[in-house]
């Protein structure tokens, strides 16, 4: 355990954009908040203003998940190829460290790390940035974006999607660091290139799609498996008012016993643990490039 902790601080002192890339997009994010033109709807009803609130929580969300989801796909790629570039792996297998604990640790800081930071910097943003935004609009906004429920709400939102994304995405992620430990260039080319490869040959030759169905799926069908958009109960558009009605709870709009009991989940998660028991194996024989 000391040791996993020890080489997980050893990826924050390596890779400083964990928290600075989160920390300056949550900066403009406030700059823009400051002194950008922004557009503000009247709200009039409670539900109008509970709509407000829980789409600017989730817009900032979004943004965050985006910029974490773009960084933790190029930490991956580079995580066991750049110590080989620059031949930094001869010390590091000089120490009595293994392969194993090397791997898992920025498995770990992919999956958890860096999605944690980011979920802290959207937090911290959306506060300031609510705070300023009701003080610029005077108004009956202010209100809306201060509701404590829905900040709660989207507390366990955002560490449910922390917990299922690294589920989910363990077989895309095994599939980086294993082209991380084999490649020596090109290494977001060699991340592509196979999977475009089968497609192209099975669609050519067969006819058929089943490659491009299973990437597409696993690449976004996360929110498919995960959450429950649909149904009373959840977030729906009122078609006699044309309004849209939020789910009392979050737990109305989140799906754990679907999640967790689709087969596609845990066949994704073999596949992610044989990929990833494949980088380690490549790590152990690999040198530096």
């Amino acid at each position: 355990m000391n040791t996993n902790l020890w080489l997980i601080r050893r990826e924050f002192w390596e890779n400083r954009a964990i928290w600075i890339l989160p920390a300056v997009f949550g900066a403009m994010l406030i700059v823009a908040a400051l002194f950008g033109h922004v557009s503000l709807p009247s709200l009039a009803t409670p539900n109008e203003n509970r709509t407000f609130g829980a789409a600017f929580l989730v817009a900032f969300g979004l943004m965050f998940y985006s910029v974490m989801s773009v960084y933790a796909t190029w930490y991956l790629l580079d995580s066991l190829y750049a110590d080989r570039k620059d031949r930094s792996i001869l010390f590091w297998k000089s120490l009595p460290i293994s392969d194993s604990d090397t791997v898992v640790s920025k498995l770990i800081v992919a999956l958890f790390v860096i999605p944690v930071v980011s979920f802290l910097a959207a937090d911290v943003t959306a506060l300031l940035a609510a705070f300023i935004v009701s003080i610029r609009s005077r108004a009956t906004i202010g209100g809306a974006l201060w509701q404590p429920d829905l900040w709660l709400q989207m507390q366990v939102l955002w560490v449910y999607a922390v917990v299922t994304a690294a589920i989910w995405y363990l077989p895309v992620a095994g599939w980086l660091m294993l082209v991380s430990a084999w490649a020596k260039r090109a290494v977001i080319l060699w991340s592509f290139l196979p999977p475009l490869v089968l497609y192209i040959i099975e669609r050519w030759f067969l006819g058929t799609n089943v490659v491009g169905r299973m990437l597409g799926r696993r690449l976004t069908g996360l929110a498919m498996v995960a959450l429950n958009p649909s149904g009373e109960k959840s977030w729906h558009v009122d078609k006699a008012t044309e309004t849209l009605t939020l789910p009392s709870s979050v737990w109305h709009f989140i799906n754990p016993s679907g999640f967790f009991s689709n087969p596609e989940t845990w066949i994704g998660v073999a596949v992610g643990v044989l990929l990833i028991v494949g980088a380690i194996q490549l790590r152990m024989r690999r040198s530096e490039i």
